[in-house]
This record gives structure tokens, C-alpha cells and sequence, in this order.
């Protein structure tokens, strides 16, 4: 009435039969947490070019280091950012970013980069809070 099966599964369960390579969790929260922090540096690329700032300078700097470290040593790829936009709104974006990057670093236990997300987002947040009007519009 059944015909056997007669092909192997793609989804095989058993340890050692399968030919695609498995990450560890720490290395998915790594590329996850590289990739919160490098689209958190293209956003302050842009809030440098709207407006140069030495704050924004060490902060891009200090985001540098931490993905290639992050990366194996590989620095991060970075765009000439439009010096066209809302400012507002990048820091708004920011915000969430480093927000997002906070979260995984803090499962992967790494203080250095939790330490510098929380220090991004509250630089943002105080960007914010500095014009009333920017926060009228999220």
C-alpha cells in the first residue's frame, strides 16, 4: 500500500549526517551583533556628514574597531553617506540601532560592546531631547 522511502532526507536529524555547515550560537550572535553595529556606523556616517562632531568622529572610530574585531579583524565596508536628510530621524534610527545592538550583546556577555551601544544610545537620545520639535514627529 506504502511505497518505501527511497532517497535520503534533507532534513536528517542525526548527529554527523549532514553536509551543511552549523554555526555555534556564539557565532550567530556575533554576525548579528557585527551587523546591528556596522548599520549603526553607516547611520552615524550620515549624522557626520549632516554635521561634523568630534563626538560622532570617536563614536564611528570606536564602531570601526568593534566590528572587525567582531569579524575577524575584517574592517567594515562604508558608503559616502548623502549629506541630504532628517536629523531627527537619524538619530531616531540610531537610537534603535544601538538599542537592537545592546540587546545582543548583552546575551553574548560582551561588555565592551554593550558599554559602547549604551553610550550611543544615550548620545541619541540626548540629541533628541535637545530639540522638542524632533520628538513631536516619531
Amino acid at each position: 500500500m506504502y511505497e518505501p522511502i527511497r532517497t535520503k532526507s534533507v532534513h536528517s536529524t542525526m548527529a554527523g549526517t549532514s553536509d551543511f555547515p552549523h554555526r555555534s550560537r556564539e557565532e550567530e550572535l556575533d554576525i548579528q551583533l557585527a551587523g546591528h553595529l556596522a548599520a549603526l556606523l553607516a547611520v552615524t556616517d550620515e549624522l557626520r556628514a549632516l554635521s561634523p562632531s568630534t563626538d560622532l568622529d570617536t563614536a564611528a572610530e570606536r564602531l570601526v574597531a568593534q566590528v572587525a574585531r567582531l569579524r575577524g579583524g575584517r574592517t567594515p565596508l562604508r558608503a559616502a553617506p548623502a549629506a541630504a536628510g532628517d536629523p531627527g530621524a537619524l538619530h531616531r534610527r540610531a537610537h534603535a540601532l544601538a538599542g537592537r545592538a545592546l540587546v545582543v550583546a548583552a546575551s553574548r556577555a560582551d561588555t565592551a560592546a554593550a558599554i559602547l551601544s549604551a553610550e550611543r544610545m544615550d548620545a541619541h537620545a540626548a540629541a533628541l531631547s535637545a530639540d522638542p520639535k524632533e520628538l513631536s514627529t516619531a
